[in-house]
């Protein structure tokens, strides 16, 4: 693909039969700079909005067609919200923003001495600029294997995927006549006690006991096994103590078992072994344990140095070493932090590096310095269900239902469309009142035996 995508340049054919992504491939001896964005999350968005008015041809390249705000993708995969509402197709989001041009590919690798992006599918793309914003992917500690069971939640496809199989056990555990079977498949393990981990425990517990109560005769769906399993001494590590601690009060509240020290060692298509010395037989395994950098990192491996999840390292002002045109921002990067630990994979890291690289590309077009990145902390903050959250906003440490009003308010606040933010505070408002949700249709079984 790559000797067949430079075949595909060297032709140059007329402008006016070239494709989009042909078009933002050749490469111009004036005109205004090329910035080519990698990727149209958080970060990426961000940074291609802060060229708006400026004299430079943006190119973002996702192989998605849509921003997602993945903070609320648990709320999809437990049927509480549908995915189209926290999602927003890339070219609404720039139609009216001229200077960027959207392409629907995948970049696969980075040739850094042509300065060029190689696309999976169509010719390269040649840059002034690069942001590498693709995000992150799942972690297994070496232990890919367990991909297969161990479902991560990172897209629309993995929260559907998780939906689907969740509805579905409900539906098999109706129908068995094996007490075992029927004990497995309403057994959820959810490997990790960061906030995904702990938002979908949360919300996996209101679904079974509250919303799905009086739909099950054979079965009580009170009686699903929700166990979250952490390797450190307690879940939230990145939070104070106090607010670890009531957010395992809460969750335990709800049902939810909360296993900390409990290292998984092995997992499989029926559960997980912990310790080396238990075994949790179960329906669905969640994975939220931990995440590395896109595999497009890969792309730069020869000329940047890459951490022990895969991250690039970046210089203060986020380029790498020793090629100023690179930046990289978000989860893709390894930033240091105030401490020297590495800035958190959160929304605000992302979106804020994203802008900061924008605007020290802006400054080397004028032959100006780069800026170093400083990150203002906002807070963190996350819900474990209704009128239970914790939050540490600005100094305060919130708990209970201030803690979760503060973190509805700011959710629905960042959401990019207004259309969503309507929809999405109605619903959480029904949710409210009567634990309802809506979106629980199974598409995606087949039954062994014609009706």
């Amino acid at each position: 693909m790559y000797q067949e995508s430079h075949t595909r340049k060297k032709q140059e054919p007329g402008l006016a039969t070239q494709t989009t992504a042909e078009r933002a491939a050749t490469p111009t001896a004036t005109g205004p700079t090329r910035v080519v964005i990698i990727g149209g999350g958080f970060g990426g968005v961000d940074a291609a909005k802060a060229f708006k008015g400026h004299d430079v041809q943006v190119t973002l390249i996702d192989k998605r067609n849509y921003n997602l705000f993945v903070p609320l993708l648990y709320q999809v995969a437990s049927s509480q919200l549908s995915a189209e509402h926290i999602a927003e197709p890339l070219r609404h989001l720039f139609c009216h923003q001229k200077n960027v041009t959207i392409i629907f590919d995948e970049a696969v690798d980075i040739d850094e001495e042509n300065k060029q992006v190689v696309l999976a599918a169509n010719a390269p793309v040649s840059y002034d600029y690069l942001i590498i914003a693709a995000g992150a992917r799942d972690s297994y500690f070496g232990n890919d294997q367990w991909a297969e069971y161990a479902w991560g939640l990172k897209s629309l496809e993995d929260a559907h995927r998780i939906q689907q199989r969740m509805l579905l056990n409900y539906e098999l555990a109706e129908v068995t006549d094996d007490p075992e079977e029927r004990k497995r498949l309403l057994t959820y393990v959810l490997v990790g006690g960061g906030p995904t981990g702990v938002e979908m425990a949360g919300a996996i517990a209101e679904l079974s006991r509250f919303t799905l109560k009086k739909e099950y005769h054979n079965i009580d769906t009170g009686d699903t096994r929700i166990v979250l399993l952490e390797g450190l001494d307690r879940i939230f590590p990145a939070f104070d103590p106090k607010l670890s601690a009531a957010a395992q009060d809460a969750l335990e509240k709800l049902g939810v078992e909360v296993r900390t020290k409990a290292m998984v060692t092995s997992v499989d298509a029926t559960g997980v072994e912990i310790n080396k010395e238990e075994r949790i037989e179960a329906g669905l395994i969640i994975w939220a344990a931990g995440i590395q950098g896109a595999s497009i990192n890969q792309g730069v491996a020869d000329v940047a140095e890459l951490d022990r999840g895969k991250r690039i390292m970046v210089t203060p002002e986020l380029n790498i070493p020793g090629h100023p045109e690179i930046f990289v921002v978000g989860d893709t990067a390894h930033i240091p932090g105030p401490e020297g630990r590495p800035l958190p994979g959160v929304a605000q890291v992302a979106q804020q590096g994203g802008r900061a690289a924008a605007r020290n590309i802006l400054l080397g077009i004028k032959g100006e310095a780069y800026q170093p990145f400083v990150y203002k902390d906002y807070g963190s903050m996350a819900t474990i269900g209704r009128n239970r959250a914790v939050a540490d906003v600005g100094g305060m440490k919130l708990t209970g239902y201030p803690a979760w009003a503060v973190w509805a308010f700011i959710h629905i606040l960042r959401l990019v469309n207004f259309r969503n933010k309507v929809y999405v505070f109605w619903k959480w408002m029904w949710d409210y009142v009567g634990y309802n949700r809506s979106g629980r249709i199974i598409t995606d079984y087949k039954h062994d035996a014609e009706d």
